[in-house]
Parts: structure tokens; sequence; C-alpha cells
């Protein structure tokens, strides 16, 4: 009978190991920093947090930058395709064409008032928009790395599903937060289907800080979203109802978490939510 050579044996065994595979004595390698509480409140989870540190993209119509209720906005793009499909993304002179991106705006701001805003123009006037423009302005987003992206818009389209997937995705492993609103009609869009995104839907507490963990997905959470008094074109203010608004309420709480757990994993990131929602941890 052959025997085998020890020492090939010991050559040839790492690679009899799964690609994704941990090797034996490398736990300390993915030790993580964040020690967890015996119990997950508010005050752990986002206690005196301004936000500050953190980017967020408002991926929507354009923002409002004189706004009052929405304060500095440290970047605002354009983002269009040109000829040959190429993806034009240049500074944005025209600021929001319809108020909805501003609206988004003022509502993160209330809650994380020293976070980054930028302002990421996929939508125009009249609230319209192609599945090409809107592909190319959230692989904008993830390439540049913001902490969260507030997305308060979806498509309908089923041939945009199969990219889209793939990006939110890519920011999910990149530890870009997503966080989508669901379709105001009940109609399958994206990418809040996705469960690789925060997806949003609204409740009809006046409570900003009140949100509900939903245990029957898609939407994962209930923020506020009916009759939201919201910053608007032109300095105004109005009142609007719609998963829109209910979404930047929830990427507002994200700021605040990661403002203070900057090392949270967007996995880690839902726990925490789901722990503090109104229905789980009782506001606590």
């Amino acid at each position: 009978m052959a025997h085998a050579d020890p020492e090939q044996e010991e050559e040839a065994a790492p690679e009899l190991r799964p690609a994704w595979s941990l090797p034996a004595g490398a736990a300390e390698t993915i030790s993580l920093p964040v020690e967890w509480p015996g119990e997950v409140t508010r005050d752990w989870a986002w206690g005196d947090s301004t936000g500050k540190g953190v980017s967020v993209c408002i991926l929507d119509s354009g923002v409002d930058t004189e706004h009052p209720l929405v304060g500095e906005v440290q970047r605002a793009v354009a983002v269009s395709v040109g000829e040959n499909d190429e993806v034009v993304v240049e500074d944005d002179t025209e600021g929001d064409l319809c108020g909805h991106g501003t609206a988004c705006a003022g509502i993160v701001r209330s809650f994380a008032p020293e976070c980054e805003l930028v302002s990421v123009r996929v939508l125009g006037a009249g609230f319209t928009g192609s599945g090409g423009v809107l592909l190319a302005g959230l692989r904008w987003a993830i390439e540049e790395g913001f902490d969260v992206v507030n997305m308060s818009l979806s498509t309908t389209k089923k041939q945009f599903a199969g990219i889209l997937h793939e990006l939110t995705d890519t920011a999910y492993f990149r530890r870009t937060v997503l966080v989508a609103s669901a379709h105001n009609m009940p109609v399958e869009s994206y990418p809040w289907r996705f469960s690789s995104v925060i997806s949003v839907g609204s409740h009809e507490e006046p409570d900003p800080q009140t949100f509900f963990y939903n245990p029957s997905p898609p939407v994962e959470f209930f923020a506020r979203g009916v009759d939201v008094e919201v910053a608007w074109m032109g300095g105004a203010r109005i009142r609007c109802t719609g998963n829109s608004f209910a979404t930047p309420h929830m990427s507002g709480l994200c700021a605040l978490v990661l403002g203070k757990h900057p090392e949270l994993t967007p996995f880690q990131l839902k726990s925490v939510l789901y722990l503090t929602s109104t229905n789980v941890g009782g506001g606590r």
C-alpha cells in the first residue's frame, strides 16, 4: 500500500477548505469592535447623537440648498445619460425640480442636524425619470461610499430588477445602508422588495420617533408618513402623506445610530432598529 507524504498533505490541506471558510485559530481576525449591552435601548443606540460624521445621500429630485429646514448641503450633483449611454454626473445648478427631494432632506436634517447631506438628482420636474438614470445615480452613490442612501422612489419596470438587486447587494457588502420606500400602491416595484435594503412603509402616529418593525415582509419597518409637515420648494412648508416621507424618518434614525456606532454593519444596524422599534423594544 502506498503512503502519502505528510509534507505534501500539509501543503494541500488549505486547498481542501471551501473558498469561504475560516482557518483554525483565525477567530481573532473577525473579532467585533462593538460591545453590545445586555439590553439594547434607544439611549445606547443613539442617545446624544447628532449624526456627526455620517454622510447621507438624498437620491431624488434635487434639494433646495437655501431652505432653512435643510441647512448645509455638502454637495449636489445631477445625473443624466448622454449619447452612447454615457453616464454624466455634474454639479447640480438647478436644485430641486419638484420639491420631493427637499422634503426628504429636511426630514433627515430634523433627526440628524450634524450629518453631511449630499443631493443626487435623478428625477426631473413632475417626478419624471428613467430607469437608466436611477441605476446610474445609485451606482455612483454606492461608489462614493456614502453611509446612508435615502431612496424615496422605486421602479415598477422588471427589466431593471436584476441590476438593481446586484447594486443593492453591492451596497450592503460595502457597508452602505440603503433605505428604500415601499410603493404607495399595491404593486410590485424595486428596490424596496430586496432584503439587502431597509424597506419602509407608513404609519399614522404623530411622533416622528415612533417606528414599528413589521413581522410580515416585504416591508420591514413602518415610520411616520401621514400628514407630515415637510420642507418644499421656495422655502415653503406643506403637509404630505406617503411612504416617501416615512423613509427619511428611518434614514435619519440610521444616521443617528451610525453617528454613535460607526462600526456597525448594515446587518447589525437592522438588528438595532428591530430591537429599538416601538412594538419590540417599546421605545425604551
